[in-house]
């Protein structure tokens, strides 16, 4: 086995196929991580790849960070060879704690699916082979966040509660309505309320609007703009739902009766009055008036807000993991 520093996209061209998932050789450029290293066979067949980031990874109150991401190994061993030198390549530029998989941020991939369940992959939902969690655990790793995703089977359920909330944000001047047709133009808002909203989040990094732009505009031509709830007030958008198909039914050859709701966000000076709970109840009212049966509340963080609505409609379908690891030099 061999560990090569990849420098361009025309050298990760020049090696052999393998079994790894597809990567896309124009995110070295998009998300300049400061090195990606393959791992190769006498025959220049890919084992594993992970690609680095320590000049711009998030930061964290105790730790300086190191981030895995790009991430793909074919089975363990490869797996842990190229996480031990990855943590090698990070204690050498002064890191103390190795973060991954995340591709840099966490406005990108990250995590890995470590219980999958029963119900299928759906529309966007990140993947990754079953035996990818244990590549980090056997090389050391611990969990350091959690996540979830759940499922509402029954859209016609009512928060008793979602009356008063709705009353009383009408009467502070608040308004909520379904994006306009043109979606493109209601993205700086959506980018605007993103930012501040999630400033405070775990291992939170602030992105470029263009960066934002050109991730959701990939999105818009599977999106219905009445599963696209904004919220406002005096002119100014303070929060939204962004909700799409679950498109993976599709494919599989099943009808379309599930949405997923993929982001709920709302401003931080605004973020007392429950509208987070009113957007998800008028999201699944519409999605219901649309002809769609159920609901995916999508990868939600442990300690999120966004968790307590929704235990109040589903229960969790899947779970995931983003794992850390102590350096020592």
């Amino acid at each position: 086995m061999e560990l090569i520093e990849v420098r361009s996209a025309d050298q990760l061209a020049q090696v052999a196929a393998s079994d790894l998932p597809a990567f896309d050789a124009a995110d070295l450029r998009r998300h300049s991580p400061d090195a990606h290293w393959i791992l190769v066979d006498k025959e220049q067949r890919l084992k594993a790849r992970c690609s680095l980031w320590w000049n711009h990874a998030p930061s964290h109150p105790s730790h300086r960070l190191g981030v895995v991401g790009h991430y793909a190994a074919v089975d363990v061993a490869a797996g842990r060879m190229i996480l031990r030198h990855a943590c090698g390549q990070l204690v050498s530029q002064g890191r103390t704690l190795t973060v991954g998989p995340m591709d840099g941020n966490t406005w990108r991939r990250y995590r890995l699916v470590i219980e999958r369940g029963s119900e299928p992959t759906f529309f966007l939902e990140p993947d990754n082979p079953d035996d990818w969690p244990a590549h980090f655990i056997e090389e050391g790793f611990h969990t350091l966040a959690s996540y979830s995703s759940a499922l509402n089977t029954d859209l016609s359920q009512v928060n008793p509660r979602i009356g008063e909330i709705a009353s009383r944000l009408s009467k502070e001047g608040i308004r909520i309505r379904a994006a306009s047709s043109d979606l493109e133009q209601e993205l700086p808002g959506i980018f605007a309320v993103s930012a501040a909203s999630f400033a405070n989040n775990f291992l939170y990094t602030p992105i470029a609007e263009d960066e934002f732009l050109e991730a959701y505009r990939k999105v818009l031509p599977y999106v219905r703009p009445e599963l696209v709830l904004l919220a406002e007030c005096q002119g100014r958008t303070i929060g939204f739902l962004f909700a799409l198909p679950d498109l993976l039914q599709a494919r599989r050859g099943q009808p379309v009766d599930t949405v997923i709701i993929k982001t709920v966000a709302v401003a931080p000076d605004k973020s007392s009055l429950g509208l987070g709970g009113l957007l998800v109840a008028r999201a699944q009212e519409a999605a219901r008036e649309l002809g769609y049966r159920r609901a995916i509340h999508a990868l939600m963080h442990e300690s999120n807000v966004s968790r307590n609505i929704s235990h109040r409609y589903a229960a969790t379908i899947r779970r995931y993991a983003l794992f850390a690891k102590p350096l020592v030099s």
